[in-house]
């Protein structure tokens, strides 16, 4: 059974949300503050968090960064704050999907389902693209090791969210082929992802400042223009 964690201050909402996902056979725990999210978080380990972002102790960004600190936890931000800039900060922190309240329920289990899929496919190292399998992909600038999950730079752990690693999988898998935007969308997020491009962007900006020497040039995750990425060892 799928456990997810719901960090929300509003009682109606976290109700709302403990009958649908209970009715779809998950497992559900509520915190209504920041803090106490992240103590149930570090006892309970969730599968998934629901986060809100305009919690009573602290900002939700800051409940992203702490759980980054040790869990790669699939985090899906459920927030009435709709710029695109409040977007970005909360995925730059390391969320794995953006939700704008009010929204549609069948649509936040779809998005919850795929994220947790994501996450179980990374801990068993399934992939969808077909390419010559590898273990170690070593470049002047750092070393991924598919088989255990782990990416180095310069000698030191380089911590990566589930939907980072899995993004940077499939690059890998099909390194030095093109990989389409939709292709890309498609393996990540799921097939209802087919125009969330902004995420593709998101996603490989924090995957250069984290690897790249130069992120602003980047040698080994090269973008084409309109058209896809690809990466180069």
């Amino acid at each position: 059974m799928t456990r997810v964690l719901v960090v929300e201050d509003e009682p109606q909402l976290v109700r709302a949300l403990e009958i649908n996902l209970k009715a779809r056979k998950y497992e559900v725990e509520s915190a209504s503050d920041g803090g106490t999210g992240l103590r149930l978080a570090a006892d309970r380990l969730p599968d998934v968090v629901l986060l809100d972002l305009g919690l009573p102790d602290m900002d939700g960004v800051e409940v992203i960064r702490g759980l980054r600190g040790w869990s790669r936890v699939p985090i899906l931000v459920v927030s009435a704050r709709q710029s695109s800039d409040e977007k970005i900060r909360a995925l730059d922190a390391g969320a794995d999907d953006y939700i704008t309240k009010p929204f549609d329920m069948s649509e936040l289990v779809a998005r919850l389902r795929a994220a947790a899929r994501r996450a179980q496919g990374a801990e068993r190292g399934e992939h969808g693209a077909p390419a010559e399998e590898v273990s170690i992909v070593s470049t002047d600038e750092f070393t991924v090791d598919l088989l255990a999950k782990k990416a180095r730079r310069h000698g030191h752990d380089v911590r990566l969210t589930p939907t980072e690693w899995h993004l940077l999988e499939v690059l890998i898998r099909n390194r030095g082929r093109l990989v389409g935007q939709k292709q890309l969308l498609h393996e990540v997020w799921g097939t209802s992802y087919n125009k969330q491009t902004n995420y593709l962007r998101v996603y490989m900006a924090q995957l250069r400042r984290k690897l790249e020497a130069d992120p602003a040039h980047p040698r080994h995750l090269i973008t084409s223009p309109g058209m896809g990425y690809r990466f180069e060892t």
